[in-house]
């Protein structure tokens, strides 16, 4: 009998490949966890078990060879999929069926990998929350718009997640539930069949259950994406704290600073990063922007169904109506030559560390907290990861944040990948 509740998505798919296991008993395993826990968690908005079985099915009748043969992924209800509607948890699309894959649930199935099903998502993955539950106390959060896939990935649903982010989506959900999170450089995965929200910020990306996971998911949604071999094993990291650390609880502040420590003395070096004082106007920079954008994105709802959409949302388009063209225009060229400042500071180390989140996960399903130190980085199309930090039984997760420089994702991965083997040495030390 095999044992998947542990395994990552690669060692999966190896042993698809190499014929150790089938599709179907793959399958098998994840749709008896969505019985047993889907009730209480609610990740899918979504789901038909007679599908997941028959694509398995098809693949094991195929001999699933691809990078992800026969792994399940669960995918954010933003993407358009054949096979499942797509709703983007607003009513308005309560009947929408789309007639083809979104590009990267197109490249996923050619990879081998079997849809699970749809997650659930904030309303146009805005801020109006669905009902899904954090699996480490379900009286809080999963975090904000890619909570379904967050959930789902705690909940041990599927190995694979897709979500996407314009401010905190897929970090902030990651952090709150203890997972491993892949936030591209902005552009460099196709949007193609995905709802947009702020054109400038959308980007597609991914939970896995190890940092081998991301860059697998990475290798199939970005092809040509370089692969770094024989890299040196001692890095050199920033630390950034940002205008904001204020707003980091002692406890998490706590655990990043165990976590900077663990690399020290595993011989990586650690070095203080501050920033200048005009990027403390970055924040709301990024507010204005998004939702000046968002507005723009939703005008034919709002235009045709006013009193379908959430209060959440009216209060961002009436945000946006209230800001001129200037104020847009002038947060933009502010982002673009902080951009330029930014770069020589990264050009030193081979990532920076900050805080995914400033709090863990907060109790209520309402709201979800703020997502500051993620969209920070998102103002600048920097790739990003979340990994889950050392914690005892029963402690809420809390999420180290890597941020690489803009295209550098081979390197930020490669980066990662050192950072998760100290946090994995440090983790079998640690009390329970």
């Amino acid at each position: 009998m095999h044992n998947f509740d542990h395994a990552d998505a690669t060692a999966i798919a190896e042993s698809v490949r190499s014929a150790v296991v089938n599709t179907e008993t793959v399958a098998e395993h994840f749709l008896e966890c969505v019985d047993t826990r889907e009730p209480i968690i609610k990740a899918f908005v979504s789901f038909d078990p007679k599908e997941v079985r028959r694509q398995a099915r098809q693949l094991q009748n195929g001999h699933a060879k691809g990078l992800l043969a026969g792994v399940p992924v669960g995918v954010k209800d933003i993407y358009d999929t054949v096979d499942h509607p797509t709703r983007f948890y607003s009513p308005i699309y309560e009947d929408n069926r789309p007639s083809r894959d979104a590009h990267v649930v197109a490249l996923l199935r050619q990879a081998g990998a079997v849809i699970m099903g749809k997650t659930h998502t904030t309303e146009f993955a805005y801020m109006h929350t669905g009902p899904t539950r954090n699996p480490h106390d379900l009286y809080r959060t999963p975090g904000s718009s890619s909570a379904g896939s967050a959930a789902g990935m705690a909940a041990g649903f599927f190995p694979l997640a897709l979500g996407t982010q314009t401010a905190g989506s897929l970090i902030k959900p990651a952090s709150y539930c203890g997972l491993y999170a892949f936030k591209p450089s902005y552009g460099l995965v196709s949007l193609e069949g995905v709802k947009p929200l702020a054109p400038s910020f959308d980007t597609v990306g991914w939970y896995g259950r190890s940092v081998r996971d991301l860059e697998l998911m990475a290798q199939v949604l970005i092809p040509g994406l370089p692969t770094l071999a024989h890299q040196q094993s001692v890095c050199t990291f920033g630390f950034c704290r940002t205008a904001r650390w204020d707003q980091v609880d002692e406890e998490v502040a706590t655990a990043l600073e165990g976590a900077v420590e663990d690399l020290r003395m595993a011989g990586h070096q650690v070095i203080e990063v501050v920033l200048p004082e005009e990027f403390a106007s970055v924040f709301d920079d990024h507010l204005l922007i998004n939702d000046c954008e968002g507005a723009r994105s939703l005008a034919k709802e709002l235009q045709a169904h006013p009193d379908q959409l959430s209060e959440e949302l009216l209060a961002m388009i009436e945000r946006a109506r209230l800001t001129t063209w200037a104020q847009e225009s002038a947060a933009k060229k502010r982002l673009a030559t902080l951009a330029a400042v930014l770069e020589p500071i990264f050009q030193p180390f081979d990532a920076v560390l900050g805080a995914s989140c400033g709090i863990v996960a907060p109790l209520g399903l309402g709201a979800t907290g703020p997502s500051d130190f993620s969209k920070f980085w998102m103002a600048f199309g920097l790739p990003q990861i979340n990994l889950p930090l050392v914690r005892k039984t029963g402690a809420l997760p809390i999420g180290l944040q890597m941020i690489g420089a803009f295209r550098a994702d081979s390197h930020l991965l490669h980066a990662a990948g050192q950072v998760e083997a100290v946090l994995s040495t440090a983790r079998q030390a640690a009390p329970q």
